[in-house]
């Protein structure tokens, strides 16, 4: 594995030395340095510190760890990958995200997975361990949206304005969502045996790389949200 210590250079040197790298990469001291792996494929990189906005911008099969906290727009339109964070990132991200995964072990800000579509076999997903801010799944298109609230205070596992305009995709609440309220456009029931079985690849995945028991969460109430068939945008984003 190639270390290199970041703590001095900007994001323009960090992903000049990327480019002319292929395989495992750690990299240390990194301090907001936007951008890192924009569009990259053929990395492993693991990062120790926090790295700015836009962590795997259009990523393109790349497996990123962070080793902290990430800032906002983790996995900008990202078409394929991994992007893995061992604590708590920013708000949007996932922004128009149309392939490949996201793994959070703490909490999202606002607007996660904002905009993410999916196209035949590409299908992003994105799992939150903690909870998420407002307007998760703001016009979300496509894609696959999971929730743990796995965070010990005692919140609700989304705030306010969940599911804004979703036209696509589905999203996943490990909570029977009491206090929720969803809009008019969205349709929302109880996860049965079928919905669990969608999903339990990408949990068992998340609780591997976190070793995190799976059966508690897979033992749970989620509950399922899904945009209303009557939706006439439904046709415009996403293909059949």
């Amino acid at each position: 594995m190639i270390e290199k210590d970041i703590s001095l250079s900007g994001y323009k040197d960090v992903n000049d030395i990327l480019r002319k790298i292929s395989g495992k990469v750690k990299l240390k001291g990194c301090c907001g340095q936007r951008f890192i792996a924009a569009g990259m494929s053929d990395l492993s990189l693991e990062i120790y510190g926090i790295p700015g906005n836009a962590l795997g911008a259009y990523l393109n099969g790349a497996d990123i760890n962070v080793h902290g906290n990430a800032q906002d727009a983790v996995g900008d339109t990202m078409n394929e990958g991994r992007i893995i964070v061992h604590g708590n990132i920013g708000d949007a991200a996932g922004y128009a995200m149309r392939g490949g995964k996201i793994f959070v072990k703490g909490n999202a800000g606002y607007r996660a997975g904002i905009h993410m579509k999916e196209y035949k076999e590409k299908r992003p997903v994105m799992v939150i361990g903690g909870s998420c801010g407002s307007f998760l799944g703001e016009y979300q298109a496509g894609g696959i949206i999971i929730v743990l609230g796995l965070d010990k205070e005692n919140r609700d596992i989304v705030s306010n304005f969940p599911c804004t305009g979703m036209h696509g995709g589905k999203i996943f609440l490990r909570s029977d969502c009491s206090r929720v309220k969803f809009p008019d456009n969205v349709t929302v029931s109880r996860a049965d045996d079928a919905d669990l079985d969608e999903i339990r690849e990408y949990i068992k995945e998340f609780c591997k790389e976190f070793l995190i028991p799976e059966e508690e969460i897979l033992n749970s109430t989620f509950t399922k949200i899904v945009p209303d068939t009557k939706n006439p945008y439904q046709q415009m984003y996403v293909a059949n």
